[in-house]
């Protein structure tokens, strides 16, 4: 955008510039062909005065030498035609053809020269001046003067070239007195730009967000800053009041769930038949709810800005989670499969990495066949650190692939298996913390595989 501004300053100035020089040049050549003119007029003037006693004595010749001196010494060809246009006297060859012919015949009308049509430095025609020759009032004759114009033009050349310069350096003050103006205009913009990408990052992590500098800048755009700041405040406001509302509900309906629960296994033995059917059911359901409400807790706590991230060891940290779920594997003779080479130290929430595996595990659990393989792998690319863990499942369709990271979202062939659908959103909110991405493949045979990259932490 500062180009494109710069660009328009620019543009202005250039038009600017061309306005005043394309007149002023012009002027300048007009200036120089008029200060010819007048000189060329007087010496021509002169001669047709020193032609009328020769032209009445009949001896036109008398005044060659007059002639070929006056050129000898300024450069500048004269001669002297009589009324039929004949060359009776010149101080060279002179030619009355073309316009030396027309002017000719103006002077021999009676009629003064008049200034001739510009003459521009790329013009490298002769001035041609026609002065009657009057005796008693009667034209007897006419003096002809053909005037280089070389050094006329060297002298527009010479003042135009100063015209460019004295552009070309009015444009280069224009750009340096531009740039300070432009950066001026441009700076609530800039800061603008920095807040608008780091808006979402910052209030989806619940960091407070950075204030826009609307200290500088043209009054509009100061007031669009300020605006900018209230309405990114409103949002971090409105979606910390989300998470404490999640995490209080989350707290606020653990209770009375525990209290229900505690009545319905109160009711072990007391019931029987269809009864004890339902007390079974009741029982599945409020674990349900349960597991939900832990959850929600950590999605809110995952989303909490409260702790910065830190420096994990991802090897010790998956070394740690895979002898934890060994024995839930092992009851249904699925084998977890390490993968991979040591992955260092990555940059995650406190405890979030133990979390995103115990999400991944479970889910990898609940949806692979008894057994088989559960593969996680661990691997260092460059400054990214990449986790994944594969199950043997039925997998999810092409498009459901992105719709899994949706809360309490599941398939509809899904819809049997214990869960709530909070485990994949929990993860991509515990990675979004450190600017990490998660993704979804569907790997060959089949299957569903989980791939999380976290920011390698240089050793």
């Amino acid at each position: 955008m500062r180009s494109r501004l710069l660009g328009i300053v620019l543009a202005l100035v250039v038009l600017l510039l061309v306005g005043l020089g394309l007149p002023l040049g012009r002027g300048i050549a007009a200036a120089a062909q008029q200060e010819l003119f007048l000189d060329r007029l007087t010496d021509t003037n002169r001669f047709a005065s020193l032609a009328q006693r020769p032209l009445v004595d009949g001896q036109p010749s008398a005044i060659t030498e007059e002639l070929r001196r006056y050129q000898e010494v300024y450069g500048i060809r004269v001669a002297l035609v009589d009324q039929d246009r004949r060359v009776l006297a010149s101080s060279a060859d002179v030619q009355v053809s073309g316009d030396v012919s027309a002017r000719v015949d103006v002077a021999l009308a009676g009629r003064e020269p008049t200034e001739p049509d510009l003459v521009l430095p790329w013009d490298d025609t002769e001035l041609v001046l026609a002065e009657p020759v009057l005796v008693d009032g009667d034209v007897r004759g006419a003096v002809v003067t053909l005037s280089p114009t070389g050094k006329t033009r060297r002298a527009v050349v010479f003042w135009w070239l100063v015209l460019l310069a004295g552009s070309l350096l009015a444009l280069a003050v224009a750009v340096f007195a531009a740039l300070p103006l432009v950066r001026w205009t441009l700076r609530p913009v800039r800061a603008l730009d920095d807040a608008t990408g780091t808006l979402l990052a910052a209030v989806v992590s619940g960091r407070p967000v950075p204030p826009v500098d609307s200290s500088s800048g043209p009054p509009e755009l100061r007031q669009l800053a300020r605006s900018f700041d209230q309405m990114a405040a409103n949002v971090s406001d409105v979606l910390a009041a989300q998470r404490a509302f999640v995490a209080d509900a989350s707290h606020q309906l653990r209770n009375p769930l525990t209290a229900l629960r505690l009545r319905l296994s109160n009711l072990d033995g007391q019931v029987s038949g269809d009864a004890l059917t339902h007390q079974v059911a009741a029982l599945d359901e409020a674990d349900r709810l349960n597991r939900i409400l832990d959850e929600l807790l950590a999605l809110a706590r995952a989303g909490a800005a409260s702790v910065d991230p830190v420096p994990v060891d991802v090897d010790r940290a998956v070394a740690d989670r895979l002898s934890a779920w060994q024995p839930a594997a092992a009851a249904r003779g699925v084998h977890l499969v390490l993968d991979g080479e040591p992955g260092g130290t990555v940059l995650a929430p406190p405890r979030g990495v133990e979390a995103v595996l115990d999400a991944l595990l479970d889910n990898a659990l609940k949806f692979t066949r008894d057994d088989t393989l559960v593969h996680v792998d661990v691997r260092r690319t460059g400054q990214t650190v990449v986790l994944s863990v594969r199950d043997e499942g039925p997998g999810l369709a092409p498009d459901d692939l992105e719709r899994a990271f949706d809360r309490f979202w599941r398939a509809p062939e899904h819809q049997n298996v214990r869960g709530s659908g909070l485990g994949l959103a929990l993860v991509r909110q515990i990675v979004g913390r450190v600017d990490g991405t998660v993704h979804l493949e569907a790997p060959d045979p089949g299957g569903l595989r989980v791939v999380v990259e976290l920011p390698g932490v240089r050793p």
